[in-house]
């Protein structure tokens, strides 16, 4: 944010856009003294031609060369391979919803989350960005600037945090219906807090602890919840992306992109009333279902940490 900024990258852009702010209320405030001396029509006034000469070319002029100087060395390079000891992460963006891969040390296989993406304090992170659909922009306003997502081309963007906090980012491309519900949010950790959550994400998720919770993953498999999700050690395949991979899903902040703060409550809410919540989310409302099983199946996905 302006007045906050989180990392590097969005320090030099509250630095570039102070400077902006300050330069605009000064040129407004000559423009008001010029307005009010042509209103008193005070006399020796400067010919029209010299108005045009002064303040429609050398001024401007002036003051965009200026700016141009001040802002290139604020400019990030263009880096086509991630810096030494980046973090690479993978970010694509979906109608509506973000997925999240981390890859392995050597750059295969890896994880995939959705919605949050969890970085550790200090290192740079260089994300590939791109999009399974239409345009969108990934922007984190306290982190970094904005970067729009295309299909079929890859994009990058680098930032970094220089302390432990969460940071909510927007698509901030008009994408369709549900544009203003596609958020994601940034949760900045210490190195070794980080390397513990990235250790546990690894993992297949754990079996049901309670007869309740066994009801739940039959339900998301008799419901064929697993032709869209990934839940890593439940059901045969792997689909192809459709959907958030749900195989820690009750480690996360939030459900739906940023629609409903997380817990087991909210997930039931999700389950049986998805379009009403968020309409046009390519999931449909299992209101079908009876009371005991939502609770049943969002009692699972809860536990799924």
């Amino acid at each position: 944010m302006l007045v906050d900024p989180a990392g590097p990258a969005a320090q030099e852009i509250a630095r570039l856009s102070w400077v902006l702010i300050a330069g605009g209320a000064a040129i407004f405030a000559a423009v008001m003294l010029l307005l009010a001396r042509a209103v008193r029509r005070e006399p020796g006034a400067v010919r029209p031609r010299s108005w045009i000469v002064l303040g429609g070319i050398l001024l401007p002029g002036a003051v965009l060369a200026a700016l141009f100087a001040f802002s290139v060395p604020l400019t990030p390079p263009w880096r086509p391979v991630p810096p030494p000891g980046a973090l690479v992460v993978s970010v694509t963006a979906h109608m509506w919803w973000w997925e999240v891969r981390y890859p392995d040390a050597d750059g295969q296989g890896g994880f995939a989350t959705a919605n949050e993406l969890r970085i550790p304090v200090g290192r740079p992170v260089y994300l590939a960005l791109g999009s399974r659909d239409v345009i969108h922009s990934f922007w984190v306003p306290a982190l970094a600037g904005k970067m729009d997502t295309i299909p079929g081309r890859l994009q990058h963007l680098q930032l970094a945090a220089d302390r432990p906090g969460v940071w909510r980012g927007q698509c901030a491309e008009y994408c369709g219906e549900q544009h203003a519900r596609m958020a994601l949010h940034v949760v900045a950790q210490a190195p070794d807090e980080f390397d513990r959550w990235r250790g546990q994400q690894a993992r297949a998720a754990a079996s049901p602890a309670t007869p309740q919770q066994w009801r739940g993953r039959d339900l998301f498999l008799a419901n064929r919840c697993d032709a869209c999700h990934v839940v890593r050690g439940v059901g045969a395949g792997e689909p192809a992306g459709h959907a958030p991979d749900l195989t820690h899903v009750g480690s996360r902040l939030h459900l739906g992109a940023g629609t409903l703060a997380n817990g087991s409550a909210a997930l039931a809410q999700w389950l049986a009333h998805v379009q009403q919540v968020k309409p046009g989310a390519r999931m449909p409302s299992y209101g079908e279902l009876d009371r005991d099983s939502i609770a049943a199946l969002a009692g699972w996905l809860t536990s799924l940490q």
